[in-house]
């Protein structure tokens, strides 16, 4: 397998795969069966959490309340005190647009719903039938000071002699949120309360194209699965119900998620419903009960932010799974830690991906070697073995023997040209989702023209470059392909996989066309020793 060849099967697999991808999004009759299903399952389902008293849940209202907000250096929530539900976050430090000054908006509640709701169930709970809790705050604003760490804001609630009070914590620099509910039972009765967080967000499907597909639906976490997306789709089909020590729920999106963590030391249900073009998926926390003149505090957090790797995983256990590099994970997560050191020395991504695929090419250089090495003894050795052709003809045992023999006697691997591709195929794929799930290529810059790695190249230099870098690849092949359809197709190679290339990530076409440099250098370095050894002049 020559050179080029082997370049070209790399971009073919990948091609495939993507295309695969988008032919399931699209056209996979199993998914368009679960699409036509969702409304008529939406209208069959609840919308909220059962209590441990299956008669009390919260009925859905379009009332609302009037709104505060909580605000940190990198995070401002918008809450409505009728539920002092989250539903608005504004994330600071990132920016809706390229060069654009208002935030990114993950939680929302205009066109398209994404809130974050929590409440107290159960005997004694405040959110039912009946309606939500009218929570009493003593601002509007909130706002964390200079020298302040964090910030807590309490929202309270009075009833029947039982206060309850609804706590956002904010940190500094952090996009986890503290949402703790302390129940005070001043009463000579025993309160019980079952806490919940759920996610919901109107029913889309995943967006993309079939050179960045992306997914939007839910996940969670159990006791018994790390990590598992549960597409709408999903919830539409089936609810989901798990009951589970520790866990988490979360709503998934290019680059940004959202997650109810609760207590991790407790039992909780996780569950999903659709409701009139709406999917939810929570959790239903353990039933807690107050003893009289007693106090008890129910913990829980909400992420709302980027796929910050760290922090996530900071956070809870298996969170950072959201950012999905799929069965390459193994291999992508170091080479995102690469990356990112990479990049604190340079402070530059794109010079950061240079920087990875330099290294990678580098450490497979042994291979690369092995692999052109033993293409130019194969080629050294094609006179003897069409020898072999013309003189056993129809004989294949007597050939397959002969040739066998010989490669033992040239110490000759038939493989030794497959066996690099078949070890660089996960490095690529691996790479491919390391670039495409790390925020922070998002509205990265390079140099130039190149102000969002993320994004495809406005102008398609970097995908031309690429092509072009390709073809240069191709003609220094030292063995031509004789067959001339084989020619053609070859030859028409570099430019569909240009076009491919126009709709790509800028950040993966500069890894590619950076790869193709490199692999032109080392195949012109290697060929040239095997020429001063007699070896390369010797197959021509």
């Amino acid at each position: 397998m020559n050179s080029n060849r082997s370049l070209l099967v790399i971009g073919l697999l990948l091609v495939s795969f993507l295309l695969f991808t988008q032919w399931q999004q699209q056209f996979d009759p199993a998914v368009q069966a679960q699409k036509q299903q969702t409304q008529q399952v939406a209208n069959q389902n609840g919308d909220v959490p059962n209590a441990s008293n299956a008669s009390n849940q919260i009925a859905e209202s379009s009332a609302k309340g009037k709104t505060i907000t909580i605000q940190s250096d990198v995070l401002r929530l918008t809450i409505d005190t009728l539920g002092g539900d989250v539903i608005e976050s504004d994330l600071l430090k990132h920016n809706a647009q390229l060069n654009a000054s208002e935030p990114f908006k993950l939680l929302q509640n205009d066109k398209t719903i994404y809130v974050a709701q929590s409440g107290l169930v159960g005997k004694n709970g405040i959110d039912t039938n009946a309606g939500r809790p009218q929570y009493q705050v003593s601002q509007d604003q909130f706002v964390l000071a200079d020298g302040q760490n964090e910030i807590s804001v309490p929202l309270v609630f009075e009833k029947e002699g039982v206060t309850y009070t609804k706590i956002y914590t904010l940190k500094r620099g952090s996009y986890d949120v503290g949402v703790n509910f302390v129940v005070k039972n001043s009463t000579a009765q025993a309160v019980e309360v079952q806490p919940y967080g759920q996610l919901k967000h109107t029913l889309v499907e995943s967006s993309g194209n079939f050179a960045m597909p992306t997914y939007t639906g839910g996940a969670y976490s159990s006791s018994e699965v790390n990590y598992k997306k549960y597409s709408f789709e999903d919830m539409a089909k089936a609810n989901l119900d798990i009951n589970t020590k520790a866990g988490w729920v979360a709503v998934l999106q290019h680059y940004f998620v959202s997650a109810w963590v609760p207590n991790q030391d407790a039992d909780n249900t996780l569950y999903s419903r659709t409701n009139n073009g709406v999917a939810t998926i929570g959790y239903r926390g353990a039933l807690t009960t107050v003893a009289p003149n007693s106090e008890a505090t129910i913990q829980s957090q909400l992420w709302t932010g980027p796929k910050d790797q760290n922090a996530m995983e900071a956070t809870a256990k298996n969170l950072d799974l959201t950012v999905d590099y799929g069965w390459a994970w193994f291999i992508a997560k170091p080479l995102f830690w690469l990356l990112t050191f990479i990049q604190k020395i340079v402070t530059n991504w794109g010079l950061a991906i240079i920087g990875v695929t330099i290294v990678v090419k580098t450490l497979l250089y042994p291979l690369t070697k092995a692999q052109y090495t033993s293409m130019a003894k194969m080629r050294m050795l094609q006179p003897k073995l069409q020898e072999m052709r013309e003189r056993f003809g129809d004989d294949r045992q007597r050939m397959s023997q002969e040739m066998m023999k010989l490669y033992r006697e040239e110490k000759v691997n038939p493989m030794g040209g497959c066996l690099p591709i078949l070890i660089q195929m996960p490095i690529f794929i691996a790479l491919y989702w390391t670039f495409m799930e790390a925020v922070e290529l998002r509205h990265a810059p390079f140099f130039g023209w190149i102000q969002d790695l993320s994004a495809q190249d406005p102008y398609y230099i970097l995908p031309l470059l690429m092509g072009g870098s390709m073809f240069l690849l191709q003609k220094m092949s030292p063995t031509p392909i004789a067959d001339p359809v084989q020619q053609k197709v070859m030859n028409f190679m570099p430019v569909m996989f240009t076009v491919f290339f126009l709709w790509f990530p800028s950040g993966l076409v500069l890894y590619w066309l950076t790869s193709n440099l490199i692999t032109i250098a080392q195949q012109w370095f290697i060929y040239r020793n095997l020429e001063k050894k007699g070896l390369h002049s010797r197959q021509k």
